[in-house]
């Protein structure tokens, strides 16, 4: 398990690289295709929320004209493409559904929470295995309440749970006890899946099991419950770093795959929320944000833009892998 000790190297990451107007909420969900060279993200939190589609050249990262901006019907917090078919695949506030690109149009496919239970539960984060399987995770709003690492012994265990939705169609339970489910990733060679509880301060590790889909073993990766920062959305590298967007905290984190803090790379936003590979070699890191609504937020802050960081040394990763179904 990584110590919370600094990181061993501090970037700064530059100011917005894109303006969205009027700023988001809540940007969340960036994924890069790379047959069009175009950037997809949502703003969850926006009413009603909202898809955004931006082209951009896929060697320097520039925006080439504006975001295309569809209003969905529904809170939509986390999309991926579909493997050879039009459109996403998603987690609306309620469960799994399809997104129309050119619409916007969901078509529910899994209601997990009922209707009765939104003041209760809402989907999340999530992430897309390699064999095109949909993980996606929940926030119990009663403990999501709470400050960060604050949840009281009397509260008991939080009631969040982690799904896998497979391209059957079959649904699967795969976790529980949590907070505010966000960022999950795989490392290169599929063995490990790591998954973050952000309200917890925490990112845990597995054993995944690629073929079965099944995860075991799970263990504290990265704790950081005595410092600041909540772990969000993340991807990794070619090498198994995790590049994790830490909310309230202006950063992206760099974690070794033995959980040492490698590098910060640090913006001119507060809450960095989630991060994709992008480009023609998969080599920009874009990261979408959300506005600082708390009481001591300043006037500079660039929450609720688009950002985006081209690693120096030479760090690349992967396309998000695409629902196979």
């Amino acid at each position: 398990m990584a110590e919370s000790a600094g990181p061993k190297e501090s970037i700064e990451g530059g100011k917005a690289w894109y303006n969205c107007d009027p700023p988001m909420i809540l940007g969340e969900a960036p994924i890069y295709r790379a047959s069009d060279s175009t950037l997809h993200w949502v703003d969850c939190l926006a009413d009603p929320a909202e898809l955004h589609i931006l082209k951009v050249d896929p060697d320097t990262g520039d925006a080439i004209g504006k975001a295309r901006i569809l209003q969905l019907e529904d809170s939509v917090t986390v999309a991926f493409f579909r493997r050879n078919k039009p459109g996403y695949i998603c987690a609306y506030y309620q469960g799994v559904a399809f997104m129309d690109e050119e619409t916007g149009k969901l078509e529910v496919l899994k209601e997990i929470i009922p209707t009765k239970d939104r003041e209760l539960f809402r989907f999340n984060d999530g992430g897309v295995d390699a064999k095109g399987r949909f993980w996606l995770a929940e926030i119990d709003r009663k403990a999501f309440a709470y400050p960060a690492n604050q949840l009281p012994a009397s509260y008991g265990e939080p009631k969040g749970r982690l799904w896998r939705y497979d391209p059957d169609g079959s649904l699967h339970e795969m976790e529980s006890g949590i907070i505010c489910g966000n960022g999950l990733a795989w490392s290169p060679d599929n063995k490990t899946m790591y998954f973050n509880d952000s309200v917890a301060m925490k990112v845990f590790a597995y054993d995944f099991d690629l073929e079965s889909g099944s995860i075991s073993n799970r263990r504290l990766f990265i704790d950081r419950r005595s410092t600041y920062g909540e772990p969000d959305g993340m991807v990794v590298d070619t090498e198994g770093n995790l590049w994790i967007a830490v909310f309230a905290s202006h950063r992206v984190m760099v974690f070794s795959p033995s959980g040492e803090h490698l590098k910060d790379v640090v913006f001119s936003a507060k809450n960095m929320a989630c991060t994709t590979w992008g480009g023609r070699n998969h080599d920009i890191i874009f990261v979408a944000t959300g506005k600082d609504r708390s009481k001591g937020a300043k006037a500079d802050d660039e929450g609720g833009h688009m950002f985006r960081y081209k690693p120096s040394d030479g760090a690349k990763g992967y396309a998000k892998f695409e629902f196979d179904g």
